[in-house]
């Protein structure tokens, strides 16, 4: 089946403090015998995991700030596509438009080092075997506290009587009632290519960031009558690092 792989990684990370772009922030440290220090940048996990899934063509990396630093550090391995204006997830997506030419792609994150490449390949087998428009990752919370905490401004999954998703209903949006359902939405995405480059055109920036949520589709597909498919997965594998607490816990999960 044609497909290809896309990765998020132009954020800054602003609340992070760093000069540097999020993705390239060490998470892991080693120092060899011979006093050589490695640093394992966020994103290097993610892309160990995806090496071996069958793609048409490299991954595709979307690159914003310092992204020649990005470029260097990563090598020539990668498709690289460059986003100019910091203006949300949507946007960020569109931006790899002429680069995508398979019939379905994934969207996966750069800051989110510990997605596994099973958990992939299973989406990915998921939405080829129902040919669908949209396929979606979601992880199931026993809670919101502690190391959980993480997850509690995650939009969250509205299912119907027989099951099916509904809505996805942002936090900020949510009604006390709708705040205790432990099933939350990662953000990662298998979406048919055609379909939603068309979706896009239609999402507006009318919220508080003036910016375009890849969310939004999920909505446009629910309005339209689409199947949404949706496969659990374990809420360690979607930890997304965005603060310099973020990133001491995911230190230590390593």
């Amino acid at each position: 089946m044609s497909q290809q792989i896309v990765i998020l990684a132009a954020g800054k990370g602003t609340r992070m403090g760093a000069d540097v772009p999020k993705v390239l922030l060490p998470l892991e440290i080693n120092i060899d015998p011979s006093g050589k220090t490695e640093y394992k940048p966020v994103i290097s996990y993610l892309l160990k995991e995806i090496q071996d899934i069958p793609q048409d063509t490299a991954p595709i990396i979307v690159v914003g700030f310092k992204q020649d630093l990005v470029k260097e550090t990563l090598g020539d391995k990668f498709i690289y596509v460059t986003q100019f204006d910091q203006k949300g997830t949507a946007h960020a997506v569109l931006s790899a438009k002429d680069a995508v030419t398979a019939k379905n792609f994934i969207v996966l994150y750069g800051d989110m080092p510990f997605t596994r490449k099973e958990s992939i390949s299973k989406l990915i087998d998921m939405h080829n075997s129902n040919d669908a428009k949209i396929s979606m990752f979601i992880a199931q919370l026993p809670n919101f506290e502690n190391q959980y905490e993480h997850f509690l401004t995650f939009g969250r999954i509205l299912r119907d009587g027989e099951g099916k998703i509904v809505k996805i209903q942002e936090y900020k949006d949510c009604s006390s009632e709708q705040k205790l359902i432990s099933e939350v939405n990662p953000g990662i995405y298998m979406f048919n290519s055609n379909w939603l480059w068309d979706k896009l055109a239609q999402i507006k920036d009318d919220n508080a960031q003036n910016e375009f949520y890849l969310t939004d589709i999920v909505e446009m597909a629910i309005n339209d009558n689409e199947q949404i498919y949706s496969l659990p997965i374990a809420p360690e594998e979607v930890y997304g690092i965005n603060t310099p607490e973020h990133l001491e816990f995911a230190r230590k999960l390593v």
